[in-house]
């Protein structure tokens, strides 16, 4: 092919810019992400070779090098893995993911200083951390398969060039001219130290060479350089293979960021084997923050996958179930076929069997983690949300997942969350089910005329305000043989059998002397609402909306007509305190006054849960007209 140069884009430019000209503390990095590109590559080419056996004809010895010209100013780093063509280095390395590029951008205006470093490769851009120590870079390669070579070549003067080369060998070499203050990365005791660092987990051999010997080398120098060129710089044995108790913590937090390319080390190591009817190793991350492909349905998420070392692909999704995708990390199986397909691992029993063993892992240090009362409020607070989906999706643990549930409570302050087990433990003696009230808001919930009799007779109530909560009360029906209650659904009673039977008789000799009133507001607000009856659920508040007891969910109902389903307005009973002197006043009131009352009524019932009132304008003529008397 012609020689062909072409210009970064204007986006790109800015972000490498970026790169190159901040103040990085650690630059040290790119040696990581270029490693890491190498042992990918090599992967790639193993797993393809599986099917397509003349990709792997010449049966390499797979491995990695490093080269290092000290006079000429130079490192290459080469691997003999799947190569690119002249179409993958324009899409590889002419380009960067649009997703990432806005998102990198930003995280480097935003961190400043050491931190820097550290987003290099989250972004998919792990590859030009080496414009941070060369001024020039050249790239050539061979895909396995062809017949032809390529060089890519940019000297961060705003473009770069592609163009024939010659190469005999499978793979990509990438060569970095240092610039003259970077030169302390071609000393071997440098790379050592980097590799061991950030690479010693690398499953193929990386080799250090030396290319400008000098004329006069001595005889024991000679040795020593010929010595240290046959070893592998990294110990090669995978992490997740070696006993836990000979694994530094820094080497795990090194493998997570290589794994997931997140700047921050781990929240949680889980290394651990599976032994019995499957046989697998596994080591599992749980990340400190929540990302937000984490709540996009078609992101890809999953574990890594490997067959007897042997890398069969990454975002297994099959090996995890839905609400656990924030965990990270790897699984190692020596019971499944090596030419296993993504297709095939769908059904797959030992894939099922993994994917149990794992979820237990992970529960079961998840109940560890809950006697450390602060780390569990930080994990819970990054990633509560999924789990609680797990009671919907996972009947098997689902009573499991119940003891890690948190919430906060109406008696309890503010930001404070109790488990279930805590709540059901301080229940009064004659409390037999657990309440709950469903808010967008917090501080709407624990205002909630709905939950005032409960609180009235010692009883605490859950607020369930996370937008997941809703949905999960179809699932959340009981835990420790006591029924979840919604106070703002159905025929809710507190007290003890004597104080029923005295509260009933009061509301029917009530209802007898309010018939024609209660007639009257049901009449006025036949249009919004199914009933009007006195309530046994108020204390101070006038009036109160509830569900019937068999009512859709608000949430089911938005989710149906989302898919296009035609669903009716469920209407709700409007539920009146027949002690409250407000509603003693109102059953005085006759024609155009009661029927502002009402409606102010009915607005004010709609408020005080957080809804928006009917009819904003009419809404503040009363107002305003009410406040002028």
């Amino acid at each position: 092919m012609d020689s062909k140069t072409n210009q970064f884009k204007a986006e790109i430019a800015e972000m490498l810019d970026l790169v190159v000209n901040s103040l990085y503390s650690k630059k040290e990095i790119f040696l990581r992400e270029l490693v890491s590109n190498a042992s990918d590559a090599i992967d790639r080419a193993k797993y393809l070779g599986l099917t397509e056996k003349d990709l792997v004809a010449d049966n390499p010895e797979w491995a990695i090098e490093i080269a290092v010209d000290k006079t000429a100013k130079t490192m290459m780093v080469s691997d003999n893995g799947i190569g690119m063509d002249a179409e993958d280095m324009e899409k590889n390395l002419g380009t960067i993911a649009s997703s990432g590029t806005k998102a990198f951008r930003q995280a480097l205006k935003e961190k400043g200083g050491d931190a820097l470093p550290e987003l290099i490769g989250q972004f998919g851009v792990g590859f030009y951390a080496a414009f941070m120590v060369a001024d020039k870079v050249r790239v050539v390669s061979k895909k396995r398969g062809t017949s032809s070579a390529f060089m890519w070549e940019s000297s961060m003067d705003g473009s770069y060039t592609i163009s024939d080369a010659t190469r005999e060998a499978f793979g990509t070499s990438i060569m970095l001219h240092f610039r003259d203050d970077q030169t302390e990365y071609l000393d071997y005791w440098r790379v050592s130290e980097l590799i061991k660092k950030y690479s010693d987990f690398i499953a193929y051999p990386i080799k250090f060479r030396q290319i400008d010997i000098p004329k006069d080398e001595k005889d024991e120098d000679k040795k020593w350089r010929e010595e240290r060129e046959s070893k592998p710089l990294n110990t090669m044995v995978a992490l997740w293979k070696r006993n836990k108790k000979d694994v530094k913590p820094e080497e795990y937090n090194e493998f997570y960021k290589h794994l997931t390319r997140d700047w921050e080390d781990p929240f949680e190591t889980i290394p651990f084997s599976g032994e019995g009817q499957v046989e697998f190793k596994a080591l599992l991350f749980i990340p400190k923050k929540a990302t937000m492909e984490m709540f996009m349905p078609h992101e890809k998420r999953g574990l890594s996958l490997y067959v007897r070392n042997v890398f069969i692909g990454d975002d297994m999704e099959m090996l995890l179930p839905p609400y656990l995708r924030f965990v990270k990390g790897v699984v190692d199986s020596a019971d499944l076929p090596l030419n296993v397909s993504r297709e095939m691992l769908q059904d797959d029993a030992i894939i099922a069997k993994i994917k149990s063993a794992v979820t237990a892992k992970i529960l079961s240090t998840l109940e560890t983690m809950k006697k450390d009362a602060a780390k569990y409020g930080d994990f819970w607070k990054a990633f509560g949300s999924l789990l609680k989906e797990g009671v919907h999706t996972d009947y098997q643990n689902a009573e499991r997942l119940k003891k890690l549930l948190k919430y906060p409570t109406a008696r309890g302050e503010a930001g404070k969350l109790v488990f279930l087990e805590d709540y059901v433990k301080d229940m009064p003696s004659e409390q037999k089910d657990i309440y709950y009230i469903i808010a967008e808001r917090e501080e709407d919930a624990r205002r909630a005329p709905q939950i005032e009799q409960a609180r009235k007779h010692g009883a605490d109530v859950l607020l369930f305000c996370d937008p997941v909560d809703e949905y999960l009360t179809e699932s959340l029906r009981e835990f420790d043989g006591k029924k979840f209650v919604d106070l703002a659904r159905g025929d809710v009673r507190f007290g003890s059998e004597a104080e029923q039977k005295a509260e009933n008789e009061a509301n029917e000799k009530a209802a007898g002397e309010l018939k024609g009133f209660l007639e009257t507001v049901k009449k006025t607000l036949e249009s919004s609402v199914s009933d009007v009856k006195l309530s046994t659920r108020l204390a101070d508040s006038p009036c109160c909306l509830v569900a019937k007891e068999n009512a859709m969910p608000p949430s089911m109902v938005r989710m149906m007509r989302a898919m296009g389903q035609d669903v009716p307005e469920e209407k709700r009973i409007l539920e009146l305190n027949s002690s409250h002197p407000l509603i003693k006043k109102m059953a005085s009131m006759k024609g155009a006054e009661l029927d502002d009352a009402i409606a102010l009524l009915y607005d004010s019932a709609l408020i005080a849960e957080g809804s928006p009132v009917t009819d904003g304008a009419r809404f503040g003529k009363l107002i305003s007209a009410l406040m002028m008397k």
